[in-house]
C-alpha cells in the first residue's frame, strides 16, 4: 500500500507544470459559439508578474492577444477570445507566455483548437482591422 500511495504522489508531482513564478496545473481552450473559451488554473505563484496570451495560425507566427494579472495561488482564470475571426483560419494554436518579476520567461503548453466563425462575424472583423 505504501508503495502505490508513493507511486500516486509521484505522479500527481509531475502532473503539474512548473513554470517562471508558477506552478501550473492545467491549460486548455475550446470553440465555444462565435469565440474561443480559454482556461487555466495554478497551484502556488510566487513572484508572478503576469500571464500573457499569444495566438498562432498555422501560417503565421505567435502574437500576444491579451494580457492577465495574477490573482494568487490556487487561482483559476478564464480568457474569451473574441477577436478569433480570420477568414482562411479555422485553427488556432494558444499558449500563455509566463513572465515572473525578475523578467523570467516560460511558456505552457501550446493548445490547438479547430475554430468556425460565421461570415458576418468574419465581414465585422476584417472591416475592423481595415481602421486599425
Amino acid at each position: 500500500m505504501k508503495m502505490k500511495v508513493s507511486y500516486t504522489l509521484l505522479v500527481l508531482l509531475f502532473a503539474t507544470a512548473i513554470f517562471a513564478g508558477t506552478f501550473l496545473e492545467y491549460f486548455q481552450g475550446r470553440s465555444e459559439g462565435e469565440d474561443v473559451r480559454l482556461e487555466w488554473k495554478t497551484r502556488e505563484e510566487v513572484d508572478l508578474q503576469h500571464f500573457k496570451i499569444e495566438r498562432k495560425t498555422p501560417q503565421s507566427s505567435f502574437v500576444e492577444i491579451a494580457t492577465i494579472q495574477p490573482k494568487g495561488s490556487n487561482s483559476y482564470y478564464t480568457y474569451l477570445d473574441q477577436s478569433a475571426y480570420k477568414p482562411g483560419d479555422l485553427l488556432f494554436v494558444y499558449r500563455l507566455k509566463i513572465i515572473d518579476s525578475n523578467g523570467q520567461v516560460s511558456y505552457s503548453n501550446e493548445v490547438s483548437i479547430s475554430h468556425s466563425v460565421s461570415g458576418v462575424k468574419r465581414t465585422w472583423g476584417s472591416i475592423k482591422a481595415m481602421f486599425r
